[in-house]
């Protein structure tokens, strides 16, 4: 995947948008292009950011472009890495289990659990503080001192299935001296499923932060003015994938990946718990707060996820998402979700909420009906907000894009598409059609600008989601316009690093401090 070159607009101009016409198997779809016109959830919530070993930032989920046969899916987790954080870098947690979830029959409930677990190789003891005592030039060098083990484990109603036993993560990247050959050490951490299992493969190490953006988005919408634009503020910045690659088969509901081509798309994190008693704070849906000592369960770390799991938790409706010994501590779908729909009182919940119970919790579903971002810029900016309800965010957001869902007249990525379906309940997810065809040059607008491989049709590392989320609260998807004073967006409109050709396409982590 080859990342778009960079146009870089700076203050908030007015430019042209171009009706196209793109074209489904399953329908014909208006959409809009124009001039090349990212954040996601990085400290998203006062909890998960005091846990960063458990903080997910970033979900994709692509057809593989050069594999069409299969779908390529990928997590990012522990957010802001400097390359230059050492000795100990930035280890996977042992006390955790890393999870990329998939829904095919569209209840909100995962059917399918691609899951990690982790165990540290640590030779360092008490002879010496340095990750590695001389050049590694492959994930077996003895000069490497500490390392991590992992096991892959694929999780469905019918039980539980290892893919990968004994795998070994690539490491931090500790430097060009340390480590002269990074990719080698990658392409070592590439490696297929385990013989006598399904097809596929899998990474797990370092890598670029490969979301783009101008997170000056927190000073008053990029300072009142649009002056503060154009800066990648994630530039330089590392963090740790996690990611597969397997045959449309296996992830299609009955199998059958023609029949039943979408899938809705998550990750999460599970932290070990032990249950005590403890004064804590319950979240009161999206305002107010009360003071109770309850039984709760504490995350083994940091986090303690508030309210009694058993539950719900007060005023939202929407049960945390636990089982015995675990907690769900992160939650990560469509981008930006719980970075600046949800407001601050409800972060936590969300991120111990499965799917599932988002249609259950009035108080998520109206921030999605009636987004606090447009009534800002309205009030900032004076660009009036579109009239509500947004039911074309609930089609983007809960349901997907289908005729009948709502205002968006176009059969794209929900649900009720395939055939077998049945029980579809409204859920935050990322949603992919895995029949749209592979595009050889993506749009950062993704299906904004007709290219209808890309966000909100799932997520490739290429996309531009935060100009398309921009343009779609402010109603493009709903009008069949682009925004035109929005058409700038925040000024990063690509990568500072190139993706590679082939699987897991992330770039390579950086090796040079973040503040030169």
């Amino acid at each position: 995947m080859n990342s778009q070159p960079p146009s870089r607009r700076r203050r908030l101009r007015t430019a042209g948008a171009l009706g196209l016409t793109g074209v489904l198997a399953v329908s014909g779809l208006t959409l809009l292009g124009g001039q090349p016109g990212t954040a996601s959830s990085h400290r998203e919530a006062p909890l998960i950011s005091n846990d960063p070993q458990a903080d997910n930032t970033d979900t994709y989920a692509f057809v593989s472009p050069d594999k069409t046969n299969s779908v390529t899916l990928l997590a990012n987790w522990i957010p802001f890495q400097d390359p230059n954080g050492g000795p100990n870098f930035y280890p996977f947690a042992e006390d955790a289990r890393y999870n990329i979830k998939v829904d095919n029959s569209g209840d909100g409930v995962a059917d399918i659990t691609y899951q990690w677990t982790f165990r540290n190789i640590d030779k360092r003891g008490n002879t010496t503080f340095l990750y590695n005592n001389g050049p590694v030039g492959s994930l077996g060098d003895k000069n490497l001192l500490f390392k991590q083990k992992y096991t892959l484990t694929k999780i469905t109603a019918s039980g539980s299935k290892v893919l990968v036993n004994n795998g070994t993560a690539a490491p931090s990247f500790t430097g060009k001296a340390s480590m002269p050959n990074y990719n080698k050490l990658r392409a070592q951490a590439t490696r297929k499923f385990d013989k006598g299992t399904e097809g596929g493969k899998t990474y797990a190490g370092g890598a670029d932060d490969s979301f783009a953006l101008d997170l000056r988005l927190f000073d008053l919408l990029y300072g009142t003015t649009l002056k503060e634009t154009g800066q990648d503020s994630l530039k330089g910045y590392n963090v740790n994938t996690l990611a597969i690659q397997v045959p449309k088969r296996q992830l299609a509901l009955k199998g059958d990946s023609k029949r039943n081509p979408v899938i809705g798309v998550w990750s999460t994190t599970d932290r070990k718990t032990a249950s005590v008693t403890t004064n804590s704070v319950v979240p009161s849906g999206s305002s107010g707060d009360s003071d109770s000592e309850e039984s709760c369960n504490v995350a083994i770390g940091p986090l303690c996820p508030l309210g009694s799991t058993s539950k719900s938790v007060a005023g939202t409706g929407a049960q945390s998402a636990t089982e015995s010994g675990w907690t769900q501590v992160s939650r990560l779908g469509n981008p930006l979700v719980n970075e600046v729909v949800t407001a601050a009182g409800m972060k936590d919940q969300f991120n111990r909420t499965d799917p599932s119970q988002d249609q259950n919790w009035p108080a998520l579903v109206e921030r999605v009906t009636s987004p606090e971002v447009p009534k800002l810029i309205q009030s900032i900016y004076g660009l009036k907000a579109p009239k509500g309800p947004r039911n074309d965010l609930v089609q983007i957001f809960l349901t997907g894009i289908a005729k009948g869902n709502g205002p968006i007249n176009a059969d794209l990525n929900a649900h009720t598409l395939n055939k077998d379906a049945s029980n579809i309940a409204p859920a935050e997810m990322l949603r992919l059609n895995m029949k749209v065809p592979v595009t050889w040059n993506p749009n950062r607008l993704g299906v904004l600008a007709g290219d209808l491989q890309g966000f909100p049709n799932g997520r490739r590392l290429t996309d531009d989601v935060l100009d398309i989320a921009l343009q779609a609260l402010e109603g493009a998807a709903k009008s069949g316009k682009l925004v035109k004073a929005l058409a700038a967006g925040d000024g990063v409109n690509s990568n500072s690093r190139s993706y590679t050709r082939h699987f897991p396409y992330i770039a390579a982590p950086n090796e040079n401090a973040v503040n030169q």
